[in-house]
């Protein structure tokens, strides 16, 4: 069995993840409270405590590569859970913005789409406008039908408005964006 090793390279990823995340990763145990208690854990390659210990053994490629990054909804179980106070949620946002920031290849991009066109939706309406999210996404899927009938149970339930609600300060909203950094 070949030893880990540490170089600079390892404590230069755990320092960057840590000052993102603010969320004290050298604390966990591994006691897997976080993976045990998170509802999408059966479903990601690696659980979030063998996250934090891949970002500790600078394993930076495989950490970003990985699908738990993006499945991870970031609804702070995992966080309430640690006894230590491991901000999970926040470990996970900070490498999903080094994934994408270092253009690493993204394991859900479907995730990333649908992110990104919520994101675009609140830029342009103050607020999200969930039809429009749906439509768009689907059309950049390339799958236009397989949820036709939620849609329609949706709209018949008045779930889905078919126009944008409106806010009273859009360029307020605007500005936001434009502070950090998503609109020029």
């Amino acid at each position: 069995m070949t030893p880990v090793t540490f170089d600079d390279t390892t404590h230069e990823f755990l320092e960057a993840v840590e000052n993102m995340s603010h969320a004290g990763l050298n604390r966990c145990w591994h006691c897997l409270a976080c993976s045990g208690g998170c509802p999408f854990s059966r479903d990601m390659d690696v659980l979030p405590n063998a996250v934090i210990r891949m970002i500790q053994f600078g394993m930076k490629a495989q950490v970003l590569g990985c699908s738990t990054i993006w499945l991870c909804v970031g609804c702070n179980t995992c966080s309430v859970e640690c006894p230590n106070a491991v901000d999970i949620a926040a470990i996970m946002d900070a490498l999903r913005q080094t994934a994408i920031r270092e253009g690493a290849p993204i394991a859900e991009p479907g995730i990333l789409e649908f992110h990104n066109q919520v994101v675009d939706s609140i830029s342009r309406h103050g607020r999200t406008h969930k039809l429009e999210i749906m439509m768009r996404y689907k059309l950049a899927e390339r799958d236009l039908f397989s949820d036709i009938d939620l849609g329609l149970r949706m709209l018949s339930k008045r779930k889905l408005d078919l126009l944008p609600s409106k806010v009273s300060d859009k360029k307020a909203v605007q500005a936001l964006f434009r502070l950090g950094g998503e609109l020029s």
